[in-house]
């Protein structure tokens, strides 16, 4: 029988994709008075792997990760996905949006996004919400699955991925122990 056990914190994680730097940087402000301190702001990035968005945000879109000094529990992802998408409504513009944001967490077996689209590698979280088994890690590095999207399987993001996962661990070890 396994005993039930209460899982280490995960350390937040989240996609900012706009085509304005103004933009990106207020809704990283917004970000941070909703949860703390950031620890980590990439360079912006361009954003083109797909042009999904395209048709709602604009063509030369551009990204940038944040992550968090303070460690979330993993049950916390759904309000989290819940607290971003009010924030891409309250910078919407004409009925279009302006910002894309995707919070995800690093934990130090897997990389999670937090999405509202169920599927077969998607368990269902609460309020909506699933989770996105995104990246495994294995072998010392993050490893993508079929289904990963292609920005995430992309070598410099599971470079900086696997060097937040370093991060996180140093955290966790003060955190626990």
């Amino acid at each position: 029988m396994s005993k039930p056990k209460e899982p280490d914190p995960v350390k937040l994680l989240v996609s900012v994709i706009a085509a304005d730097r103004g933009l990106m940087a207020e809704t990283i402000g917004r970000l941070a008075r909703h949860f703390g301190e950031p620890d980590y702001v990439s360079e912006v990035l361009p954003f083109d792997y797909t042009d999904y968005y395209a048709a709602e945000m604009g063509g030369a879109l551009l990204r940038r990760f944040v992550s968090f000094e303070r460690l979330i529990r993993p049950d916390e992802l759904p309000a989290v996905k819940l607290c971003t998408n009010g924030l891409e409504e309250e910078f919407r513009e004409g009925g279009a949006r302006r910002v894309n944001i995707d919070p995800g967490y690093v934990a130090r077996q897997h990389f999670i996004l937090a999405t509202g689209k169920g599927f077969s590698h998607r368990p269902y979280l609460g309020r909506g919400i699933y989770a996105d088994l995104t990246l495994e890690y294995r072998k010392e590095t993050y490893r993508p699955f079929e289904w990963t999207y292609p920005d995430y399987r992309a070598e410099r993001t599971i470079r900086m991925l696997n060097g937040l996962r370093r991060r996180y661990r140093m955290q966790l070890k003060q955190v626990t122990g």
